[in-house]
């Protein structure tokens, strides 16, 4: 039973800027100049975050023209609602399980 998270994609998702973007891409595939205009982040500050984002598999890009989309990969979420649901099935397991003191 696996009973930890990936700790760099929790690190990832833990920057608020980043949680606001998945959020947003999470109702809508958008370009960067939505994400400007949505979080209100500087466009080279939003360029880092999205790098990041991309280099964890977060997002894909779709290139159109001038412009840059990005969407959500489904299947990375999935997967961390796994490894957190292995994680509560875990603590229920352990809520019966007490080490003795020495």
């Amino acid at each position: 039973m696996l009973t930890s998270v990936d700790p760099d994609l929790i690190r990832v998702l833990g920057d608020p800027l980043r949680l606001q973007i998945v959020t947003l891409l999470a109702r809508e595939t958008l370009c960067t100049t939505h994400l400007v205009e949505e979080t209100g982040a500087k466009q080279t500050n939003l360029s880092n975050h999205m790098k990041v984002l991309r280099e964890a598999g977060v997002v894909e890009t779709e290139p159109c023209g001038r412009f840059t989309y990005y969407k959500l990969r489904p299947e990375v979420f999935a997967g961390l609602s796994e490894q957190f649901a292995a994680l509560a099935e875990s603590a229920r397991t352990a809520a019966e399980n007490k080490r003795a003191c020495p």
